[in-house]
């Protein structure tokens, strides 16, 4: 006897093909991943970010640049989204100044390339 493939499970009831979602809500999504994922980097999520498991500022810069690309690059497309991320943006590349033992240049932090420096 042979045995029958399972079935696909069913979606579940708040799940969306992404060709229904508009590309402002694609993009915000990504954009507050990699807002998230870096300030969880920069350790901000732990009540001392300075001793947090968690902190990598390897990693930070990495999201803080990509994130900064992402916001540069669909501004346009985000309308009143747009403050927002990049004031989320803004603070991550504060906060990675502050955390760095050895600050970077002016316009040479993470994403600063695209955003212009930030003091």
């Amino acid at each position: 006897m042979s045995e029958q493939p399972s079935p696909p499970p069913p979606y579940s009831p708040g799940a969306r093909d992404l060709e229904d979602i508009p590309s402002v809500e694609v993009i915000s999504r990504a954009a507050v991943m990699l807002l998230s994922a870096g300030a969880e980097r920069l350790g901000l999520a732990d009540a001392d970010p300075e001793n947090s498991p968690h902190r990598d500022l390897d990693e930070a810069r990495r999201l803080i640049t990509a994130l900064a690309g992402l916001v540069t690059a669909s501004a346009e497309y985000l309308g009143l989204h747009a403050g927002p991320l990049r004031d989320g943006l803004q603070s991550l590349q504060k906060a990675f100044r502050e955390a760095s033992a050895v600050p970077d240049a002016p316009g040479q932090g993470p994403g600063e390339k695209y955003t212009g420096p930030v003091h």
